[in-house]
């Protein structure tokens, strides 16, 4: 199946999206596909500032021509915008009993502010994506800060979604880089699901354990076409930024067919390296210097925040590291019961917890997550005995999925992206200490759940920092 079958394919299953165009030029088609999809309504722009200069200025013009402007276009002005939930609250008091359509002109924070702005004023919006940055423009969520708890709050996806590739192409190199790696993103996340759907049991379902389904082949299905040219990418090149510019929307079409299974699901596009971006996230990490000059993306004063992606790109090796080691440990050997006698029971997984994140605002989330995804130790034995039983099959399944730690290495050097935790301002120190709070953050099941239940977690994680990757 070719990427625009795939597309059409996928558009016919998504829950909220309706209409997507990727094409050079996109944006000349704007006012016209407004006028077809959102029939006697105004719209109104978001955007930032940057975002404005680039299309939303263009786009303001041509809606005023065919009198499809309601006001003024809302520019988000802070120069440390980012995605918090603050600035949703105030965009949905700006717009309350208005009417209007929101025509979001930006990428990821833009976005997900008018996503969740939109599905609080309970109507439909569109979005004109300005660079490939990020996987969350046909996503049913959006990725935001609240009270300091990252979490992919609930949302309807965009109804409408223009990509044009003259603009994306231009982008920054740093954030198709971002981009890319987010995609990539997909890769572990697809041994993370899995492995999860090895323990799925309809007769008794558990938060985080969900069965592989047809969103599998939606996102995974094109995907290694769509990482095939990170060099591409890096140079703009319309070919390959169509082809990365496909498999992100592909993976937010992915998470609104998994609706089923709750508003927002993301299983399909994230896994552990994930969770490691959205503890970077959730503590506000910024960074300086050389490599702050090289890597950041966007200013928060005299700091750089690194992008999302990149973060995520950390995240991705790490959970990469774990699976190697995963496949040097002789699983088929695993003391089942050994591992149950020593499965800390909720109230010592809360101590570990309370010592991890004391004084954070993370606290509250990681103790309701972990709660939620806790087993008795009958169900652990369980769980144990199906993996290891099935051992074998479902260490050539991982195999198959997984591409290796170095080949990875190699693809994010070539597409510009970090490779090492120092180059967005985190020690090995750090990287540490953040496979334990992962852990703790998400019901979701993923590799550090496994080596977690299964008594490998410390010593794949002392490994990795004296003898291994990391070191």
């Amino acid at each position: 199946m070719n990427s625009q079958n795939r597309i059409d394919k996928a558009l016919s299953k998504a829950t909220e999206t309706k209409f997507l165009l990727i094409e050079a030029g996109a944006i000349n088609k704007v006012a016209e596909i407004f006028k077809i999809q959102f029939p006697d309504k105004k719209a109104i722009i978001i955007a930032d500032p940057t975002t404005y200069a680039i299309a939303g200025e263009k786009i303001t013009k041509d809606l005023e021509k065919e009198n499809l402007l309601g006001e003024n276009t809302y520019i988000l002005k802070d120069p440390n915008l980012y995605g918090d939930y603050i600035y949703v609250e105030e965009l949905r008091e700006h717009l309350k009993g208005k009417g209007l359509i929101i025509v979001a002109v930006g990428s990821g924070v833009i976005n997900d502010i008018c996503k969740r702005a939109a599905s609080e004023l309970e109507t439909p919006y569109m979005v004109v994506a300005t660079a490939a940055s990020m996987d969350g423009y046909s996503s049913s969520g959006a990725a935001l800060t609240n009270k300091g708890s990252k979490t992919t709050h609930p949302c309807e996806a965009p109804q409408v979604i223009v990509a044009d590739l003259n603009i994306i192409s231009k982008a920054p190199s740093l954030m198709t880089a971002s981009g890319y790696v987010d995609l990539y993103a997909k890769v572990p996340a697809g041994a993370d699901w899995i492995l999860a759907s090895e323990l799925y049991d309809k007769n008794n379902p558990l938060e985080g354990i969900e069965p592989i389904t047809e969103a599998w082949h939606t996102v995974q299905d094109g995907l290694a076409e769509a990482l095939a040219d990170p060099e591409g990418a890096k140079r703009g090149e319309h070919k390959a930024i169509q082809l990365l510019v496909e498999g992100l929307m592909l993976g937010g079409f992915a998470m609104q067919e998994m609706k089923e299974w709750g508003l927002g699901v993301s299983r399909p596009a994230s896994g552990a390296e994930h969770l490691f971006s959205h503890i970077w996230e959730m503590e506000h990490h910024t960074f300086q210097g050389e490599m702050a000059k090289k890597f950041g993306i966007y200013p928060h004063k005299d700091k750089q925040s690194p992008s999302h992606g990149f973060k995520v790109g950390i995240g991705i090796l790490a959970t990469l590291a774990f699976y190697e080691l995963l496949f040097q440990t002789p699983v088929e050997n695993l003391d089942i019961e050994k591992a149950v006698e020593n499965w800390p029971n909720l109230e010592q997984q809360n101590l570990e917890i309370e010592k991890l994140f004391k004084g954070s605002d993370i606290l509250p989330t990681a103790l309701k997550q972990t709660k939620s995804k806790y087993v008795s130790k009958e169900i652990l034995r369980e769980q144990l005995t199906k993996i290891k039983n099935n051992w074998p099959k479902i260490k050539e399944r991982l195999q198959n999925q997984l591409i290796s730690f170095e080949e990875t290495v190699q693809r994010f050097k070539q597409v510009g992206a970090p490779t090492k935790p120092e180059e967005i301002g985190l020690t090995k120190e750090d990287l540490k200490l953040c496979f334990y709070k992962a852990h703790k953050l998400r019901a979701r099941y993923t590799i550090l759940d496994f080596a977690y239940r299964a008594g490998y977690f410390e010593d794949w994680v002392e490994h990795l920092f004296t003898k291994g990757i990391f070191k």
